[in-house]
């Protein structure tokens, strides 16, 4: 769980804006991904930036795009250099850059909040940052925001959020940009991204972006939602961890692994589609250690401002530095859609939160908990891997639909005190092949990821 009884920076967005590899896909009872639609009145927008036409769209100042078979963009010619004092080592270093700026996206819906997220390669000696910048509904800007600094190691800086930035419309809460005040009918009508690639000064090093993207969503306030009709019946083969069995271990990342029910996640999925740590990348973790892919995953994921791994981009982007995986951070808006994309061999990351007897079978309530959907049962039902379990044979739980669905989807609910604080919306990481089969793309699609 992710300090389940703690406030989470989530319960504190809401409060404010209160107050203002292919895997074989699942045919069984299933209907086939093609036969789903986009609907035109979805309160979520994803837009990426992948193709070699979309590198050279944006507006590059000492970057280039790369064709191939999997496009990207990479520092070319420096455009400057700036020294980087790192919050979190206090070291100050030199780094030559360049930037990449994307067209603006105009948001098919609205949006109170965004979340921004990316993937690439960064050999040591290099890091990069993300930045979103938008215009309001009321014609003014925000400003330039600082949505992730990261490596995909770390030794040469801390990969971080950045705290306190706001312009007294709007605030950036870790890897999250809200709408102070969503009843005032404010919101983000479009946006424009921003790469600055960094890398050690005098070197041919640079990192490389295949994939950068926003999620912007307006979702209604809701302490339930409609209930959905069942679909499909099967379930995925995932890998199956427990991040429980890590308590105590290297609790310099988030006090250790019951807190690491993110990165837990994310290596079960990673797993699925053939990622696999070597030895040598293992050998820091102490060989009496279970699992100790687990202990990586948390290392590699850890926020050092959030002190924590569950930085929701951080963890699409970790998913990312195994070979031929691609990572975003989305919303959907109901489990027909996590049907669909199980029909087609995707499972999916979910972050939902609920008091103990909210969640049958579950015996434990949380103010933020990822899981692993993998299937449903013949009567509808989730089958899900959740690593708040006690042993990696555990992890396999089956949740009733309506329970599930609720606590998944809705932006409000009652904590133990009787306080409303905030639900996810339907928040989830999905993780697929860099080169996704034809119904891969099908289902994606349908779900609004391209």
């Amino acid at each position: 769980m992710s300090r389940a009884e703690q406030p989470s920076r989530r319960t504190v967005l809401a409060a404010a804006v209160a107050a203002a590899v292919v895997a074989p896909a699942i045919t069984a009872g299933a209907a086939d991904a093609s036969d789903a639609a986009e609907d035109p009145a979805s309160p979520v927008d994803y837009r990426s930036w992948t193709s070699y036409k979309d590198w050279r769209s944006g507006t590059a100042q000492g970057t280039r795009a790369l064709a191939g078979v999997r496009p990207g963009v990479v520092i070319a010619a420096p455009v400057g250099t700036t020294d980087y004092p790192d919050p979190h080592t206090g070291t100050t270093a030199t780094w030559e850059y360049a930037t990449w700026t994307s067209p603006v996206h105009r948001l098919s819906v609205p949006s109170t909040e965004a979340i921004a997220s990316w993937n690439a390669h960064t050999p040591a000696g290099t890091w990069l940052q993300v930045e979103l910048h938008g215009t309001y509904s009321d014609g003014t800007d925000t400003p330039w925001y600082v949505m992730g600094r990261w490596a995909a190691g770390d030794q040469d800086i801390r990969r971080t959020s950045v705290d306190g930035q706001t312009d007294g419309k709007s605030t950036i809460w870790t890897d999250t940009f809200a709408v102070d005040d969503a009843t005032t009918g404010l919101r983000l009508v479009s946006y424009r991204l921003r790469l600055t690639l960094y890398r050690r000064p005098g070197t041919k090093l640079t990192p490389t972006v295949w994939r950068l993207g926003a999620m912007g969503s307006d979702i209604p306030d809701r302490f339930t939602v409609p209930a959905s009709t069942p679909g499909l019946a099967g379930e995925l083969i995932v890998p199956r961890y427990s991040q429980e069995i890590h308590k105590g271990q290297y609790p310099e990342y988030d006090n250790g692994g019951e807190a690491w029910c993110s990165p837990t996640s994310s290596q079960m999925i990673i797993e699925y589609w053939g990622g696999r740590l070597t030895p040598e990348q293992l050998a820091w973790v102490d060989p009496a250690y279970a699992d100790p892919q687990v202990d990586y995953a948390a290392r590699f994921t850890y926020d050092y401002q959030y002190e924590g791994c569950g930085n929701w981009p951080f963890n699409a982007a970790y998913a990312a530095t195994y070979k031929d995986l691609q990572g975003v951070v989305t919303r959907l808006g109901s489990l027909a859609d996590l049907e669909t994309l199980i029909a087609a061999g995707i499972p999916a990351i979910t972050s939902q939160s609920f008091l103990k007897e909210e969640l049958t079978g579950a015996g434990y309530g949380t103010s933020g908990h990822l899981m692993t959907v993998i299937g449903f049962t013949a009567d509808g039902d989730v089958i899900a891997n959740d690593p708040a379990s006690p042993s990696d044979d555990a992890v396999r739980r089956v949740y009733k639909r309506r329970e599930w669905e609720n606590i998944w989807l809705r932006t409000k609910r009652y904590n133990a005190s009787g306080k409303v604080v905030s639900g996810t919306g339907g928040v989830c990481y999905l993780y697929f092949p860099a080169r996704p089969t034809a119904r891969q793309r099908k289902a994606l699609a349908a779900v609004g990821v391209r």
